[in-house]
């Protein structure tokens, strides 16, 4: 693992790496913690504590043993997989289920649903373990374990069938060479469920859509422990295009439709340093002005930290005039500028497939912007506190293009297409002590956007302190959202602190 500077700058260098803003998020998402106690307070040998709408494990026991077999392997505390196996990449979280389901195809699934049934155990499910708020653990409950699900499959028409776990890096090194793609995001660490079931963003998105928008098909053990396919229901397909994970069931497989990739990937990379307030926020507002009309093949992202305003631009097709305006002026806006050169897209994406190695970080969504006016009130003061907080950023990447499309919309139950950009607050430290403070550094800088009426959030960048996270996550698909919840999950039993929840 790259090694963080000892004031916890990240080298500017590393800045780009964690640029992979696509997946479940990010180039990170970890395992997560009861909202009411903190993570490092949990000691390992303490029992774990029942969820406030979960029936105390005393009380959960029944006459079934509890036996492995060729499906499924069942893991408790004391076993010799459970500490590998109950962590995330997120440092920051110490969750411990009662039992770890580790599955190795459908049938194990459905053993593992119909044993956490009948003992009444919450259900959290994980494929890539990259929650950013720790929604793919639980403590007390059952962890339903999807490691082993990382079939690349292709099939007819372009098409693929996925495992859930696999990963964006895994999928990238199978279809690049092929000349084939599915946009997704850039850290290649991300498994495929969690990215494309909370909407699928990154630097492909304006060309091709999001991934979820190229989700075919789903294959499902519900709460009921049936298996379900969405061949039977387009709801399902709906719900589970944006609509979040660790909701409605188990996915055991997806299919998609792949698209023919560009050759080549420029990406461009432009700095300004020691800057003042005042002139990142101007900076930020001329790179608004020039991202707002972008061609279909561009992506763009504004970073601000505690030394560098960086900005990255990238393009998948030849660079017309328009482009090339663009780039003399943002070389002409900064002072270091890094020019690059068509790049072999198999080798161009893994500059951004980020840390793999666990972290520790407090990151989430700061909303969903249609333009800078939305932030112009504020944001002077919130670049004063990123700017004094090393180990810190707030990154807004472009959205529009092709994530526009009234066809994607109508079929997926993703809700912010008509907003231009996404924001993302990112934190890291170091060493454990530091994690108050600097959870408490982006509490401040968090509360700046929501107390300014900034009110709409990417799922796969959650927060548990999220106010009304249903219409912040959902808008006005939630309560169809809830419907689907009732039909395949009718007792709540896969759930996590913001799930779906089931109607009144």
């Amino acid at each position: 693992m790259r090694k963080f500077e000892d004031n916890l700058n990240l080298e500017r260098r590393e800045f780009i790496r964690l640029l992979a803003i696509g997946a479940t998020g990010i180039f990170l998402s970890a395992c997560g913690i009861d909202p009411d106690k903190n993570s490092t307070d949990t000691d390992q040998n303490e029992k774990p504590k029942p969820k406030k709408d979960s029936v105390p494990l005393s009380e959960n026991k029944t006459d079934e043993p509890l036996i492995s077999n060729e499906n499924v392997t069942f893991i408790k505390k004391g076993d010799l997989q459970y500490e590998e196996l109950r962590h995330g990449h997120n440092k920051r979280f110490n969750k411990f289920p009662a039992i770890i389901a580790l599955c190795e195809n459908e049938k194990g699934v459905v053993h593992a649903i119909n044993y956490a049934k009948k003992n009444n155990l919450p259900v959290a499910v994980k494929s890539g373990g990259h929650s950013l708020e720790g929604l793919s653990a639980n403590d007390g409950g059952m962890v339903i374990n999807l490691s082993k699900f990382k079939t690349i499959e292709y099939l007819e028409n372009d098409q693929i069938n996925l495992g859930p776990a696999s990963t964006l890096a895994e999928l990238y090194a199978t279809l690049l060479p092929e000349g084939k793609i599915l946009p997704g995001g850039s850290c290649g660490g991300v498994a495929v469920a969690g990215l494309s079931l909370g909407g699928g963003y990154g630097m492909y998105a304006r060309k091709w859509g999001l991934t979820c928008d190229h989700l075919l098909e789903v294959t499902m053990v519900d709460g009921k422990g049936n298996l379900v396919n969405s061949k039977d229901d387009p709801e399902l397909l709906w719900a589970c295009r944006g609509g979040g994970s660790g909701n409605f069931g188990v996915i055991t497989s997806m299919k998609f439709q792949t698209h023919k990739a560009p050759a080549t990937m420029t990406s461009h990379r432009f700095r300004k340093f020691k800057t003042s307030a005042e002139d990142a926020a101007d900076l930020m507002s001329k790179w608004f002005d020039l991202t707002k009309d972008l061609p279909h093949s561009c992506f763009s992202v504004f970073i601000v930290s505690s030394k560098t305003c960086f900005i990255l631009f990238t393009n998948f097709e030849k660079e017309t005039e328009e482009v090339k305006n663009i780039v003399e002026q943002f070389s002409a806006l900064t002072e270091k500028v890094s020019l690059g050169k068509p790049q072999k897209l198999e080798s161009a994406v893994q500059n951004f497939y980020g840390v793999q190695t666990p972290v520790y970080a407090k990151n989430s969504s700061v909303g969903l912007y249609k333009d800078f006016e939305e932030l112009r009130s504020f944001i002077i003061p919130t670049i004063e506190k990123i700017q004094n907080t090393p180990g810190m950023l707030l990154s807004i990447g472009t959205l529009g293009g092709k994530i526009d499309d009234a066809e994607f919309e109508k079929g997926s139950a993703f809700p912010h297409r008509k907003f231009h950009y996404l924001s993302e607050l990112q934190t890291y430290w170091k060493k454990e002590e530091q994690g108050e403070k600097m959870i408490n550094a982006y509490q401040e800088v968090r509360d700046i956007f929501q107390n300014n009426g900034i009110k709409r959030e990417y799922f796969n960048y959650p927060d548990l302190g999220f106010k009304n996270w249903e219409t912040a996550y959902y808008g006005e698909n939630y309560s169809r959202l809830q419907q689907v919840k009732k039909k395949y999950d009718p007792e709540n039993l896969i759930r996590h602190e913001q799930s779906i929840k089931l109607p009144s």
